[in-house]
């Protein structure tokens, strides 16, 4: 990071790079996370969606949520991979489960519409409410639309206009 961010030196993203490459290759899941992103976003390198795939796996099977969740992206949105919603979900839960707020957003609106899951409207609000109850903005609105429609909850206008008030304040 401190080439990359220009930490005490110049700014040089080759350079950090080189030591994120070293540090990935001997099993670094921090490195092998922040490479993936690079990758993926064509961060200092060209965009390459197979590297990033591969970065982000070799992060996301160690534990790393933000490689979990860019998985789930990559999968999701067919980024170097065939589309897969099921494998998406998969990543998605891995990082929702560490608490990645986009990750349970993520999952909740699979569950709300029943992309790659059956269609299970309390398990929409499960995820929503995680990532509402952590500030999600998207999360709480949803939420919010939940309770107004009485989806997966008790109808409820109160708690309804609570989650999306929250929501619009942001």
């Amino acid at each position: 990071m401190t080439y990359a961010n220009g930490e005490g030196v110049p700014q040089d993203l080759e350079a950090a790079l080189k030591w994120w490459k070293l540090a990935a290759e001997q099993g670094s899941a921090d490195a092998q996370s922040d490479l993936g992103v690079m990758y993926q976003s064509g961060i200092g390198v060209p965009q390459d969606y197979k590297e990033a795939l591969k970065w982000n796996k070799l992060a996301g099977e160690q534990g790393k949520i933000k490689a979990q969740y860019n998985l789930g992206v990559m999968y999701a949105e067919g980024q170097g991979v065939t589309k897969d919603s099921k494998e998406a979900n998969k990543w998605y839960r891995f990082a929702a489960e560490q608490g990645n707020t986009k990750a349970q957003t993520n999952l909740g609106m699979s569950y709300l519409v029943g992309q790659g899951v059956p269609q299970d409207f309390k398990e929409a609000v499960k995820w929503f409410r995680l990532a509402a109850e952590q500030g999600d903005a998207f999360a709480q609105f949803k939420l919010g639309g939940m309770y107004l429609m009485g989806k997966g909850v008790p109808q409820d206008s109160e708690a309804a206009r609570k989650w999306m008030k929250l929501s619009t304040d942001q």
